[in-house]
């Protein structure tokens, strides 16, 4: 893994979803005290999975990064010109499709018709489309070589972890 997660005081953390960037993000809140932040919550979704108009979320953004103390988990690579300069620390939760299938599976079972913590009110869990399978499916393809520029462009200077399991979770927590 590598980079020191004691030491950062705005963590990105990035990955497929279902991955368990919300998970680890949570978990990296309580234990190094740094404000959780949800790009689904905070920033993409409005009530009735509403997306929040793209000039907006960039705002939103824009006015979150400039707070001391945070850990957010979100891919959206559009706006990583605002968050990663200000980021100590990037973790990149790299899981096979596999066990992100797993994870949205999972996920789903446990809060069908719930609203997650890291979700928006008015947004409680459903089925997965098509569409949302089709992405986790084509994650690595598709989206992983644009993060990779996105960082190279807007993070050079930021650490990256890169997370293969989510048995790294502890070790991470526990540096």
């Amino acid at each position: 893994m590598g980079p020191d997660p004691r030491r950062a005081k705005r963590v990105l953390v990035v990955g497929c979803s279902g991955g368990g960037k919300s998970t680890l993000s949570l978990k990296i809140s309580e234990r190094f005290n740094l404000e959780y932040l949800s790009y689904d919550r905070d920033v993409r979704w409005l009530p009735g999975w509403q997306v929040r108009d793209r000039e907006e979320q960039r705002q939103i953004v824009a006015d979150l990064v400039r707070r001391d103390r945070w850990v957010m988990d979100g891919t959206t690579v559009s706006t990583f010109d605002l968050l990663l300069p200000r980021a100590d620390l990037l973790i990149w939760v790299r899981v096979p499709r596999h066990v992100a299938l797993g994870g949205v599976a999972r996920r789903v079972l446990a809060n069908y018709g719930r609203v997650r913590i890291d979700m928006a009110e008015g947004c409680p869990e459903q089925l997965p489309d098509r569409e949302f399978l089709t992405f986790i499916w084509t994650f690595e393809t598709r989206v992983a070589p644009r993060l990779v520029s996105a960082i190279d462009r807007f993070g050079p200077h930021v650490p990256v972890a890169t997370i293969s399991k989510r048995s790294e979770f502890p070790a991470l927590l526990d540096v």
